[in-house]
């Protein structure tokens, strides 16, 4: 059965997506049109990422969006769902250091949105927290390499896990994940060879962002791959459109329209 067959993805579809070789699709959306749109086109999963904290907010990153905006972003995605997955951020603040503030902003999100799961990151840091989310039945997925929410931390967006140290904390990690209960987990700009590596080691579909070809499934902000973006480039970015000029010349010549009192014309008007 390929994706496409499933009427509504799960948790258990994405496993059978694994355990037979089909790679798996992964998209963020953040409100309703654009869900509508991706989910139409048989995306499996939707990711209403904290990247919104970005290109929705413009914040420089992840760490200011709040978990009230997070409910809203999901919300307004789930209405538009008929198919996908929909998985949702834990943001920032919501879930370290306190696995009762993690259950209850798990909580929040499932009640109040209606989505299917949560991601967080993390590793053995965050441990309980995930063992708390998943004895209330919520379904985790996991996040493991570049973790956007520790930016300060490690102070670049550079590839994680190049050195052996950092490398076999996050094959430990992903072992732990799933043994926790994880139903999957995003490998984050890792080197390819050992996303790979962590992917053949756990049963779990994993899905790469910037880790290679050798994952289970891709996941792209779709800001990013339909051009409406521009100053975000890296390497493991392909823009599949370039909205972002295709949008201007709209608004350009909509402008030109109105000075030159050709918009609206007889036909336009009551």
């Amino acid at each position: 059965m390929a994706s496409n067959d499933y009427k509504k993805v799960t948790t258990h579809a994405l496993l059978e997506m694994k355990q037979r070789g089909e790679k798996i699709s992964m998209l963020t959306a953040y409100d309703y049109s654009f869900a509508q749109i991706i989910d139409d086109a048989n995306i499996d999963v939707i990711l209403v990422g904290d990247s919104a904290s970005n290109v929705m907010a413009g914040h420089i990153s992840t760490l200011p969006i709040t978990l009230d905006q997070m409910i809203y972003h999901a919300q307004s995605v789930i209405r538009a769902v008929d198919r996908a997955l929909v998985v949702v951020d834990l943001p920032f603040g919501s879930y370290q250091g306190n696995s009762k503030e993690a259950l209850n902003s798990a909580i929040r999100i499932m009640k109040e949105s209606g989505a299917h799961a949560v991601k967080l990151e993390g590793g053995a840091e965050v441990l309980e927290s995930i063992t708390r989310i998943l004895s209330a039945g919520i379904p985790v997925m996991g996040h493991l390499g570049l973790t956007p929410q520790s930016i300060f931390k490690f102070g670049t967006y550079t590839v994680r896990a190049k050195e052996e140290a950092e490398a076999e904390k996050l094959r430990t990690d992903a072992k732990l994940l799933e043994e926790a209960g994880c139903f999957g987990i995003v490998l984050e700009k890792i080197p390819a060879k050992l996303a790979t590596e962590v992917t053949k080691s756990v049963e779990i579909p994993v899905i790469g962002i910037g880790a290679g070809a050798g994952v289970d499934g891709q996941v792209l902000v779709l800001h990013d791959l339909i051009g409406l973006t521009k100053e975000f480039n890296p390497r493991f970015l392909r823009r599949y459109l370039n909205l972002y000029d295709d949008v201007k010349g709209a608004v350009e010549s909509y402008i030109a329209d109105v000075k030159s009192k050709d918009f609206p014309n007889d036909e336009e008007q009551y």
